[in-house]
Formats: structure tokens, C-alpha cells, sequence
């Protein structure tokens, strides 16, 4: 009896030019990720790192992984959310949900070093068609392959090429990258926070990318939106981009085989920082950064500093290292009783939190204390110091600044700072 044909597309991945696998698009709606013999045949010492989850799982690349509608966390953490996935939807005249076409869409310009690349009818290799037992795969060109963008997270955000002074949106001619995030049309003034916080957070420590307050008229190319009456988008310099090529990255919800939805929950900041200690380069000063970064979540107010707000760069394809700081935000002036995004010993409120509850961090990471404390220590010597003069002179809004003030005087007597 012979099986009833079903349409197939596929798309290969690949990282720095090497295939790592195949995924692979029944009409039925189920997506396979199938890794390629040849990579998995690479011994690991000599193996690029596609995903963390290769290093502590011995057996993640001998395993398809099939999800329907939906592809994989490892991919779909690299596709848009909110606004921009309608938009683009929208565009391609398909629901949100279908990631494959999404990704098909956008694969040439993807966050990090990945590149989705259409595969020819009849080229998709049989390894990949293994996992469809019950139909007969009847290989089509992939539909809506077009060269477009893609940036996680919930805000507009747009990736641009900067020459002759001017943004060029959905252009990438040049090792000069940056993310672009226009005006809220909910909240006022989120390019002036943004950038006023990345300002504070370098003065104490943490390493951040370069950031620029853009005036809306240099930017070429944006797309027809209805955008609020502001005068600046906020501009990060892209760390995944260099004059030597792209650079493999992935956020913590990829680390943890988790979607976007689940970016608030199931984790919490002992795990990721035991995952930062145990297999990151040079661990020790990874563990104190993120440690830094912990402390000036609190301090500022950032309730945003999810799973997918943390990543790990591979600048040498192999060694998982952490990634400059990106998108924190004071974000109590927009969410009323905002809280920690993730639980730091046992609490999202960070007007409970204290030194006490660092030792118990460090100690559930595997790290000294010893070596973390000093580190906030300075922090809060660099911030009580500095920022309340630096505020001053920030471009945040007035309203802004004076809820901030009121958040340092409201933090437990360990961090306040004033």
C-alpha cells in the first residue's frame, strides 16, 4: 500500500559557512531538525558550538527534534516577537505561529552567525526525511525565502548598516551594525531611558556595546508605521557583527531548550549563573560580571532582564564567553510594582533583596564569594559616587529621574544609595 504524498520544504542551517543541519517543512505543519551527519562526525574538540546544549547533553545532535507549527527553541529564539512578527506576517500573509516561513523570510540576517538557507526541490538529503514515517515526502522550493531582517524582542527594533551618516534599515553593507529602537507608541520616552541606563550601568562596571540617542530623520529605509512624535530612537552598536564577519551568539532561552514565552519563568539567576561559572571562558571574570549586572538590574529598576536579555558570544566559535550588556531599561515608570524578571534567592522583589542574598547566590553558582563580593562592592561605591550627580545630566525624563531617585531610597540599607 503505497503512503500518501506529502509536501516538503527544507532549509539548511548554517553556522560560519559550515552546515550544522536540516529543518524540514511538511504540509501537515510538522518541522523537523535533523543535524547533519558530517557535523555530528566532527570530533568535539574540533566541532564549532551550534548550541551549548551539545557540550552538556552528549546526545542533543544525534536527536531530531520535531515540533508542529513552531520550530525548535534553538531557532525560533532567533525569530522577532510582537509588533514586528505581525508586521512581518503580515507582509508574508501567514499566522505568527508559522515559524517556518518566518525564519525562511529572514534567515540571511538572523541574530549571531546562524544563516537559514533555502534548499531546492529535490536536494533536501534523505537523513532529513527519515523522521516522517507515515507519508511520502514531495520536496517543493520553499515559499517567501526572501533576504529580510530578524531581532528578537517585543519592541520595534530594526537592524541597520550606518554610512554617511545615516541608518540604513534592513541594509547590511559593512562591519558598522547597530540595533535600532524607535518610540514606544505605549510608553513616552523609552530611547532617553534606555540609553541614560546603559550610561549608568558602564560607569559602574558592566561591559556595555557602544549606545547613541539617533535623531528619527537619520534614519533610511523605515518601514511605513505609526511611530509617536519623538524626536530620538536609541541605537546599540551590534556585538554579533564585526568587519571580519558575523559572530555566533545565543540567549539564555536557547541555552535552556525554552520559547520566548517561557523567558519569565521556569529559571531563575542561580542557574544561570551556574551555566555562566561552570562553562563559560575565563569563568571567573564571566561570574563577576554577571554579578555586576545582577546588582545594576536592581539598582536601576530593570524588571526586563529575562532569559532572553542574557546571551553568551562565541568569539572563537568554540568558547562560550558572556556577551556585553544590552536592554536595560528603568521599567517601574511604565509597569506599576515591577519586579526582579527572574528569582534571585527565593524573590522577584528587589526592595527585599540584600548582600546576604548574593552569598546565597554565589554559593548556589558554585562561585566564591570571596571573589564576588569585592566586585559589588565597588558597584556600590562606583554608584553612590557617581550617579546621582551623572543623573542630572542625563537626557532621561524629569518624571523618570524622580522615580528612580525614589527607587534608590526605597532599596534595602545594603543598596541604597541615597
Amino acid at each position: 500500500m503505497n503512503k500518501p504524498l506529502e509536501k516538503v520544504e527544507g532549509l539548511a542551517i548554517y553556522l560560519h559557512g559550515n552546515r550544522v543541519g536540516v529543518i524540514a517543512h511538511y504540509a501537515g505543519g510538522k518541522n523537523i531538525l535533523t543535524f547533519d551527519p558530517d557535523f555530528i562526525a566532527i570530533s568535539p574538540q574540533a566541532r564549532q558550538v551550534f548550541t551549548l546544549r551539545q557540550l552538556f547533553d552528549p546526545d542533543y545532535l544525534s536527536k531530531s527534534q520535531i515540533r508542529t507549527d513552531k520550530i525548535p527553541p534553538v531557532l525560533s529564539n532567533l525569530l522577532p516577537e510582537g509588533a514586528l512578527r505581525e508586521l512581518t506576517a503580515k507582509a508574508l500573509q501567514c499566522h505568527v505561529n508559522n515559524e517556518f516561513l518566518l525564519l525562511a523570510y529572514m534567515g540571511a540576517n538572523l541574530p549571531g552567525a546562524i544563516i537559514a538557507t533555502p534548499i531546492a526541490a529535490g536536494d533536501v538529503p534523505n537523513w532529513a526525511l527519515e523522521q516522517r514515517l507515515s507519508t511520502e515526502p514531495q520536496q517543493i522550493n520553499v515559499r517567501h525565502a526572501n533576504s529580510k531582517f530578524s531581532l528578537a524582542g517585543v519592541q520595534m527594533k530594526f537592524s541597520s548598516s550606518f554610512r554617511d551618516g545615516r541608518y540604513h534599515i534592513d541594509k547590511e553593507f559593512s562591519g558598522d551594525m547597530w540595533i535600532i529602537k524607535t518610540p514606544s507608541s505605549i510608553h513616552r520616552g523609552v530611547p532617553l531611558n534606555e540609553f541614560s541606563c546603559m550610561k549608568l550601568a558602564e560607569m559602574v562596571g558592566a561591559e556595555v556595546p557602544e549606545v547613541r540617542l539617533i535623531e528619527m530623520k537619520e534614519l533610511e529605509g523605515m518601514p511605513s508605521i505609526r511611530l509617536p512624535d519623538e524626536q530620538y530612537a536609541y541605537g546599540i552598536k551590534r556585538f554579533d557583527r564585526s568587519d571580519i564577519g558575523r559572530i555566533h551568539t545565543e540567549d539564555f532561552a536557547q541555552v535552556f531548550g525554552l520559547y520566548p514565552a517561557d523567558k519569565y519563568q521556569r529559571v531563575n539567576y542561580e542557574q544561570l549563573g551556574r551555566i555562566v561559572y561552570q562553562y563559560s571562558n575565563q569563568r571567573l571574570k564571566n561570574i563577576q560580571q554577571f554579578a555586576r549586572r545582577l546588582l545594576i538590574n536592581i539598582l536601576l529598576g530593570n524588571g526586563d532582564a529575562h532569559l532572553k536579555n542574557w546571551t553568551l558570544i562565541y568569539s572563537d566559535q568554540r568558547s562560550p564567553s558572556l556577551s556585553p550588556l544590552y536592554d536595560v531599561v528603568f521599567s517601574s515608570p511604565y509597569i506599576a510594582g515591577d519586579s526582579l524578571a527572574l528569582n534571585l534567592s527565593g524573590t522577584k522583589n528587589w526592595f527585599d533583596i540584600s548582600l546576604d542574598d548574593f552569598k546565597r547566590w554565589a554559593e548556589k553558582t558554585g562561585a566564591p564569594w570571596i571573589a564576588i563580593k569585592p566586585h559589588l562592592l565597588d558597584v556600590l561605591e562606583r554608584a553612590r559616587s557617581y550617579w546621582p550627580d551623572t543623573l542630572e545630566t542625563l537626557p532621561m525624563l524629569d518624571e523618570h529621574k524622580i522615580a528612580l531617585r525614589k527607587h534608590w531610597s526605597q532599596l534595602t540599607p545594603d543598596f541604597r544609595l541615597i
